[in-house]
């Protein structure tokens, strides 16, 4: 794995990230928010619970929805994925 500096280790929406630690580890998923002042990710896949929503005009009957919860930043580590080199380089 390279040598990264600070900024580049930073976990930004988007990253590839993988679980290092808790009752998800081992497993891999995209980030979907960040939260810098809580220090949470949010990740693709990770940490699933269900919401229930009470009965309005929208849902008459109420409905559950799945939904990911945020995990502590420290419990994640950045993928980091080599480009392939081009030819003749």
């Amino acid at each position: 794995m390279a040598r990264l500096s600070k900024k580049e280790r930073r976990i930004r929406k988007g990253d590839d990230v993988h679980v290092i630690s808790g009752a998800y580890r081992g497993k891999e998923g995209k980030v979907l928010a960040v939260d810098r002042d809580k220090n949470r990710v949010t990740v693709e896949g990770v940490n699933r619970l269900w919401k229930h929503l009470r009965k309005s005009q929208d849902n008459p009957q109420g409905c559950r929805i799945q939904m990911e919860a945020p995990i502590h930043i420290s419990n994640v580590r950045r993928i980091v994925r080599k480009r392939p080199e081009a030819e003749g380089e």
